[in-house]
């Protein structure tokens, strides 16, 4: 990732989840099927809370490495694992042929927001897990970086400082929580900067098709749904159709807004479904 985005390249990329049935998991491999001709410059499947989908995230992962095109990108947490569990899942990976790990300190098994445990024999910060897996010579890193700061920072300082510590101990790149607004973006890009994190960072897309599950999963993470961007949806609450045509439009204008203050690229949360990731690519009229 480094190296790409340092000749001038753009990177576009895509999230999936593992699936809990075999509906999900048709869904699944339709939405990747779908996004493959897209050629992304990579594809990363999430990893549960508390380590609960370790062996869906690894096959999945070893799937698209052996069967795709693409590029996988594994995530990895803190949660829940020893340091012993988090070197046999790397190996596993690396035998496998999936070379580059996101890696995550992750929320707590009770939730976003609630306080932190680390497991016995394990790791506690992010910034430990990479510096783990920078051990390995067949490994590449990125980490997660928050437009609005983490919800257990002290304020965005500190937050900046904690992204800091990651790329120092030896992470590439950076992928941000969902940007809300471009300014958020562009403010995190300079505190990374000004604390001497100078690696790429590329912000996190996830259109809004649902206001009151957009409203939930934001306000998981200490934060809301920004005023104007309530004031375009809220008229359009009781009419999905209309309402998912107008969050569409928002994110192809915070994809434009991003693109056009600097961004390397972007990176689009899916929740495994390629619809309205390609309506976007359409309207920004993206060529693959």
């Amino acid at each position: 990732m480094r190296e790409l985005l340092a000749a001038g390249e753009r990177s576009f990329s895509f999230e999936f989840f593992p699936p809990k049935d075999e509906a999900g998991e048709q869904q699944l491999w339709q939405a990747i099927t779908d996004l493959e001709p897209f050629g992304p410059t990579f594809v990363s499947v999430t990893y549960g809370a508390g380590g609960t989908t370790r062996d869906r995230t690894v096959a999945i992962t070893e799937r698209i490495a052996r069967d795709t095109s693409m590029l996988p990108v594994a995530h990895l947490t803190c949660v829940g694992h020893t340091t012993d569990e988090l070197t046999a899942i790397l190996d596993e990976l690396s035998a496998a042929g999936v070379t580059h790990v996101m890696a995550l300190r992750g929320d707590p098994s009770t939730g976003p927001g609630t306080p932190w445990t680390p497991t016995e024999g394990g790791l506690t910060y992010a910034s430990e897990l990479v510096e783990l897996i920078s051990a390995r010579a067949d490994m590449r890193i990125g980490v997660a970086a928050f437009p609005e700061g983490h919800i257990d920072a002290a304020d965005l300082e500190s937050d900046a400082r904690v992204l800091k510590a990651k790329h120092d101990a030896g992470a590439e790149f950076a992928v941000t929580d969902m940007v809300l607004r471009a300014s958020d973006y562009v403010a995190l890009v300079e505190r990374a900067t000004a604390v001497g994190a100078d690696f790429p960072i590329i912000p996190g897309i996830m259109p809004i098709l649902n206001l009151r599950s957009m409203e939930r999963m934001v306000e998981f993470s200490g934060r809301q749904l920004p005023e104007e961007t309530s004031a375009r949806l809220t008229p359009y609450a009781d009419d999905p159709v209309a309402l998912r045509a107008e969050g569409i439009a928002i994110a192809t204008e915070l994809c434009e807004d991003l693109l056009g203050a600097g961004a390397p690229g972007l990176h689009f949360y899916t929740l495994n479904r390629s619809k309205a990731t390609r309506e976007i690519f359409a309207n920004l009229r993206i060529t693959v």
